[in-house]
């Protein structure tokens, strides 16, 4: 499975980053492309550690089996999974600036060192699975944008 650990995978990543576009359409969801940036900015933010949310109640209680879910094969994420509350982006903001940090942040898992995570939802994440759920959650965001 790929992982945000490599660096031909990262690049695969910032090109599709690249080609999206402010007027894409959601096939799914209702976000907006600048909503959907910052979401995942705001993702990223939390796994490299300058961001932390509270656990979730529920987290605790399904977090650790719907990750295995989750990482268990190369299929997508499923469409329209709920999502931590302050992830919820409303509003618009800058486009751009949002896609370079999204870049930036994702470029910097190459020098990843928050080995003692702890998902909101999840709880706590080994390297390996960090690295296999950021793919899978920038594709899954990536393809409901068309990209």
């Amino acid at each position: 499975m790929k992982t945000i650990f490599d660096n031909s995978t990262v690049a695969e990543l910032v090109d599709r980053i690249n080609s999206l576009q402010v007027h894409n359409q959601a096939q799914w969801g209702k976000m907006n492309t600048y909503q959907m940036l910052k979401r995942c900015t705001l993702s990223e933010e939390m796994f490299h550690g300058n961001k932390s949310y509270k656990r979730l109640f529920i987290g605790k209680l399904f977090g650790a089996m719907a990750l295995r879910g989750i990482l268990k094969d190369e299929q997508p994420m499923k469409k329209n999974q709920p999502t931590h509350p302050e992830f919820k982006i409303t509003g618009t903001g800058n486009f751009e600036n949002e896609r370079k940090k999204w870049i930036e942040l994702l470029q910097a898992y190459d020098s990843f060192s928050n080995h003692d995570f702890v998902h909101p939802f999840f709880g706590k994440m080994t390297t390996e699975q960090i690295g296999l759920y950021i793919y899978k959650h920038t594709d899954h965001h990536l393809t409901q944008f068309g990209n």
